[in-house]
């Protein structure tokens, strides 16, 4: 599949990707590169007029730094959170350049001056790129910690280990198998050795995929993960990755039932993406404290 893609995203993606870049001592938010999300989308049949899921794409910056006017530096936590309903998503490393100009750039008479209006900045040049709304907070020790997913197991709880035997390492949905039920069944379950790869750079993405799926059909869990694993060798953007294995459940699964996928990237360059997807229907959002810029929520040893 990754061999039929059109080289234009790449071509998009790959203005700082992959490539020595010296940034920008001073502010500067021609750093910025949007990627359509259009071309990966058109191999899997999901249409951005007619989206088959909602959902959010969540950064956490580890490394946000500024100035006040005084040369004093503010150091945070910067989250942020835009829909996956536009059609654009900000480049990893463009993000990270971008963030990096603001190190040297000095705003505002004290800290929190300082802070308020890096957010405004942030927010108008996000939202200007992506052409949607883009929502930025600024965390500190005082910020809410909250622990997500608690009522997730691994998957591999679920399985006899000696009996898995994986030997495809390009995405197979084909791997994936169901089993009727007589009753509507909610499963949660956490695979905590996703691993996927840049597009452009080919350098390897770990996460931990936590999937939720309300049906009928059970889908056997040997085979959900051999299909995770199927990922290992596939070169995506992890925005992609989630709005695949997200396709592919729902296309095993019946038009009614309900399903939740998120996919916690553990972070590279001081950053990391946590993209969330689930169908229009599902009544339960297990990410809701992710979703709050407000808190750090954050599960996982990786972390």
């Amino acid at each position: 599949m990754t061999n039929i893609k059109s080289d234009k995203t790449n071509e998009i993606a790959s203005k700082f990707l992959g490539k020595k870049v010296s940034g920008s001592e001073c502010y500067d938010a021609s750093l910025l590169v949007a990627v359509p999300r259009i071309e990966n989308r058109r191999l899997y049949g999901i249409k951005n007029e007619n989206l088959p899921f909602d959902g959010f794409d969540i950064w956490h910056a580890y490394e946000f730094s500024a100035m006040t006017e005084n040369g004093l530096p503010v150091t945070r936590l910067m989250k942020m959170k835009y829909s996956c309903e536009n059609d654009f998503l900000v480049e990893s490393k463009s993000l990270k350049l971008y963030l990096n100009s603001f190190n040297m750039s000095r705003f505002g008479k004290n800290i929190e001056e300082c802070l308020e209006i890096c957010k405004n900045i942030i927010e108008r040049d996000l939202s200007e790129k992506l052409q949607t709304s883009v929502s930025v907070n600024f965390l500190n020790k005082n910020s809410s910690r909250i622990n997500i997913f608690e009522n997730f197991k691994n998957i591999m709880d679920f399985v006899n280990e000696d009996d898995l035997k994986v030997e495809k390492f390009k995405e197979a949905p084909e791997l994936l198998e169901t089993e009727e039920s007589d009753f509507l069944s909610e499963y949660f379950l956490m695979f905590d050795s996703l691993r996927s790869n840049c597009r452009v750079t080919h350098q390897p993405d770990f996460g931990d995929a936590y999937i939720y799926y309300k049906s009928k059909k059970h889908i056997k869990e040997d085979s959900l993960i051999r299909y995770l694993v199927s990922f290992r060798s596939e070169f995506h953007f992890h925005e992609e990755c989630c709005e695949m294995i997200f396709k592919r459940l729902s296309d095993i699964l019946d038009k009614e039932d309900e399903i939740f996928v998120c996919a916690m990237y553990t972070r590279r360059g001081g950053i990391d993406i946590c993209p969330v997807r689930l169908s229009k229907n599902c009544t339960i959002n297990p990410a809701e404290n992710l979703l709050d810029i407000t808190k750090f929520a954050r599960c996982g040893i990786k972390q």
